[in-house]
């Protein structure tokens, strides 16, 4: 990969991280507009783990609040004879770690047809047809509705199954997420931080998964552009992320179906067209 590609990838990546829009269905599409017709998935590793710090950098407060609270179940799981007091953050730790569960399960059991899935423009389009009326049913809910301090073990489990369905590409994770968490009558805001706290473990276990089995010689070689990439990535994605936490506040989250359908409509016309 040129340096230039991983430049115009760690953008897309960056800004289509958080946008409901599909990272991976766009690093697909692009992929093959730049003529890499192999899955990078090293590459796409990379660009995650700069997206990661962006959460970091955003959502440093509440991520600092869920370890807080995970660290004091278990202080209190450790102690016998003491019932366990749940607080907003203790719970909002306990409904991450719980829906890591099925988004590792999807992940790995799926791994196979994801390494299929990446290199088809058509799968990717057809997904994102579908991120962008997951999209569109949005419209007018979430405006009220639970914070972290009334998050249940069943957001947990079925924002971590639509994080494990995340995986295919076209499919938009943070799209899924956030709208799923609507959907079960959380309020956007906390919606949105439980799917963006959610991501952590789920990108740290690409990030392991992907990493354990690169071959050393290969990654010797491509660092320097897996950095950038990475970095590009980072940056891009901060803004992103700004942008669409500002853009959820005033009710503009399923406009992005638009743009879902349109990429789509893009990648078909590409593939039929031989591009």
């Amino acid at each position: 990969m040129e340096p230039v590609q991983a430049v115009i990838l760690g953008v897309i990546q960056g800004l289509t991280e958080f946008l409901p829009v599909s990272s991976s269905g766009h690093l697909v599409l692009f992929q093959r507009l730049l003529g890499l017709e192999e899955p990078e998935l090293l590459f796409d590793v990379a660009v995650h783990t700069g997206t990661l710090a962006a959460v970091f950098a955003v959502f440093h407060r509440p991520i600092a609040q869920a370890a807080a609270g995970f660290f004091r179940l278990l202080a209190q799981a450790l102690s016998p004879g003491k019932s366990v007091e749940w607080d907003a953050d203790s719970r909002l730790a306990a409904v991450i770690i719980l829906g890591s569960v099925p988004t590792a399960i999807l992940g790995l059991s799926v791994q196979r047809f994801l390494l299929w899935s990446f290199a088809s423009v058509p799968f990717a389009s057809s997904m994102l047809l579908l991120t962008g009326v997951i999209l569109w049913l949005t419209r007018g809910h979430g405006f009220s509705g639970r914070t972290e301090a009334g998050l249940t073990a069943k957001d947990g489990l079925v924002v971590g199954i639509a994080q494990g369905l995340a995986v295919m590409p076209g499919i938009s994770r943070s799209g899924a997420t956030i709208a799923t968490g609507i959907f079960m009558g959380i309020d956007r805001p906390a919606a949105a931080r439980l799917s963006f706290l959610m991501s952590i473990p789920a990108i740290l276990g690409a990030l392991v998964l992907e990493g354990s089995g690169a071959d050393p010689a290969v990654l010797a070689g491509e660092w320097p552009v897996l950095l950038l990439g990475g970095a590009v990535a980072a940056a891009t994605g901060y803004a992103a992320l700004r942008l669409l936490l500002r853009l959820l506040q005033h009710g503009k989250f399923h406009l992005f179906a638009i743009y879902c359908w349109m990429a789509a409509a893009a990648g078909f016309t590409a593939h039929f067209l031989g591009a």
